[in-house]
């Protein structure tokens, strides 16, 4: 039947009454035993369906007001399959983890259907937000914290040549997106910068003597160079060298094929790209509901926040990448592997040089070793930043703490995220993190001054004057049960993904960006794989060394190294030096 406008707003006020009956009625659990309510169902139905046509004729589109029959239906828990927008995949969040994914997948199948609900009003706005990260691209050059000295002295670079294998897996997919003209200048996202790792006193630079040996045996670190030298050091890091005593014991290493990674940039250019690929991308829409849908998959229930109206959408697949907040979304779905799991929510806070001319002496990434019982997230550096195309400098972390599991977020994030199922696991990490927790109240209770003392460790002749303080973005590190002890904090990315490979949600922090082209390659390995097979031809024409450790094929590695560096303008290898 067709309805005129007239008929259309009769019917639709008919089933905005007859839906506050069913929100009574459902308030006194009498819903299904109230036969004339239910002898009322199709008449119901058929308003509601004529109310439908008329929420999209011209007269109801020149209001914003919210749509009252949506809130009623949603008060009442009533939901007709007629409302529920259906998609192939649905990401939650706006970051560089679903913009990965999201480009993965259009990439292998474009014919699938992708919507996006991101909180905020654009891409990149939290943790891959460029004020937000380090901007380093992780390829383990200078992070002392990736290798670790074994009880015979010899350093393990294992964990160091894993993440520097991901990071390829990362330049291959970028420099790929670039080749087919899909992101067109690589130089609005990442930048050459020297990796340094940077030590002083007699044991630790010993402990940089043999990482560097162990290091160098390796293809990955090709072209790194180490020294103790006083005027060497002087020509790689001046700023840092000036006014040093010269007796002091220092060393550094130092590598030219580093990078700087603006991954709030590549982000949105990412998603700038998905939108032409026919991408439904909705910013400052909140996820408010995760369950399943009948006959598989996932239902959300969203709140557009422009105009407060109620949304269902459903789809096969369900990403949940959206940094601290993606751990209760998790628990929302109820999913078996969503148990055990805690976060402890842990800020930054950075001190940006406000004097250019001092930015102006420094052009490295130079990485410190973190104090005696400081957490790993704590390791010093150094920085040089390209950030809105000009030159930055940055030292940092601090730490800092609020209860909220984003920038953006809510102080009840964290006292909200203890559930039934965690409780004894967030218990057993307060009791065994006693040291975290002190480090904690020595970050939030140091003053400028004490900052700027630690910063005279990287620059001697430092002047408070020139620097100020930003607070950067908020990680959650992930807290679960392991084999090595209940309430076990994990310092790294964390995967959860459904037994069924529907939904699937990343949890944690570094290396997180840059190691997400291996993460999102993680996720779909566990929730497609009849599709992998399919699409292993693909991905290999996108990223050569996928399937293949590049540290066992150096040949393969300069070819592979090399190519990606011409695409994205960064530097080739260079031979080694010592």
């Amino acid at each position: 039947m067709v309805y005129n406008g007239r008929e259309c707003a009769l019917l639709y006020r008919k089933a905005i009454g007859f839906g506050r009956i069913l929100v009574y009625s459902k308030h006194r659990h009498d819903f299904f035993e109230n036969k004339t309510i239910l002898s009322h169902g199709l008449n119901f139905a058929a308003s509601v369906q004529a109310a439908l046509s008329f929420a999209d004729h011209p007269i109801r589109r020149r209001t914003s007001r919210p749509d009252p029959l949506a809130n009623i239906l949603d008060k009442a828990g009533f939901v007709m399959s007629s409302v529920v927008k259906k998609t192939d995949v649905i990401l939650i969040g706006a970051g560089v983890m679903s913009a990965t994914l999201g480009t993965l997948l259009k990439e292998l199948s474009p014919d699938w259907t992708i919507k996006t609900f991101e909180k905020l009003a654009s891409a990149g706005e939290e943790s891959s937000n460029e004020w937000n990260n380090a901007g380093t691209g992780h390829a383990a050059l200078c992070e002392l914290n990736y290798t670790t000295e074994k009880a015979d002295g010899s350093i393990d670079i294992t964990k160091a040549v894993n993440i520097n294998e991901q990071f390829q897996l990362s330049r291959q997919f970028w420099a790929h997106l670039v080749n087919q003209g899909l992101l067109r200048n690589p130089g609005e996202f990442i930048r050459p910068i020297p990796h340094m790792s940077w030590v002083s006193g007699d044991k630790d630079v010993e402990f940089l003597s043999k990482r560097f040996k162990a290091l160098s045996e390796n293809p990955l670190f090709q072209g790194m160079h180490y020294s103790e030298d006083h005027r060497q050091l002087q020509e790689w890091i001046p700023l840092m060298m000036q006014g040093r005593e010269p007796s002091e014991k220092v060393a550094a290493t130092k590598i030219d094929s580093g990078t700087d990674v603006n991954f709030g940039a590549l982000t949105r250019l990412m998603f700038d790209h998905l939108k032409t690929r026919g991408v439904e991308v909705n910013y400052r829409y909140a996820v408010k509901d995760i369950k399943r849908a009948q006959g598989g998959g996932w239902r959300i229930k969203v709140q557009n926040l422009n105009n407060n109206q109620v949304e269902y959408h459903e789809a096969r697949f369900l990403f949940i990448g959206a940094g601290g907040a993606s751990l209760p979304l998790l628990q929302k779905t109820g999913i078996p592997e969503s148990k055990h799991i805690g976060g402890f929510p842990v800020s930054g806070v950075f001190m940006v040089c406000k004097n250019q001319a001092i930015a102006e002496k420094h052009h490295a990434k130079v990485y410190g070793k973190a104090k005696l019982g400081a957490p790993p997230m704590s390791v010093p550096h150094l920085d040089t930043r390209y950030i809105d195309g000009k030159k930055a400098l940055l030292f940092g972390p601090f730490a800092g703490f609020t209860p909220k599991f984003l920038k953006t977020g809510s102080n009840m994030d964290l006292i909200g995220s203890v559930k039934p199922s965690n409780l004894f696991t967030m218990l057993a990490a307060g009791a065994k993190e006693m040291g975290l927790t002190k480090y904690l109240v020595q970050q939030l209770m140091l003053s400028n001054a004490q900052r700027i003392a630690e910063l005279r460790e990287f620059i001697p002749e430092v002047k408070d004057e020139d620097w100020e303080v930003v607070i950067a973005g908020q990680r959650v590190q992930v807290i679960k049960d392991t084999p090595q002890g209940k309430g076990t904090l994990q310092f790294g990315t964390e995967v959860v993904s459904a037994s069924d490979g529907s939904v699937s949600a990343l949890l944690g922090a570094s290396p997180g960006a840059s190691t997400a082209v291996h993460v999102m390659l993680e996720v779909m390995q566990r929730c497609f794989p009849q599709q992998m097979p399919q699409w292993e031809e693909k991905i290999r024409a996108m990223i050569p060394s996928y399937g293949v450790r590049l540290s066992d094929e150096p040949e393969l590695f300069k070819q592979i190294f090399d190519s990606t560096a011409e695409a994205l303008g960064l530097e080739k290898i260079a031979g080694v030096r010592s």
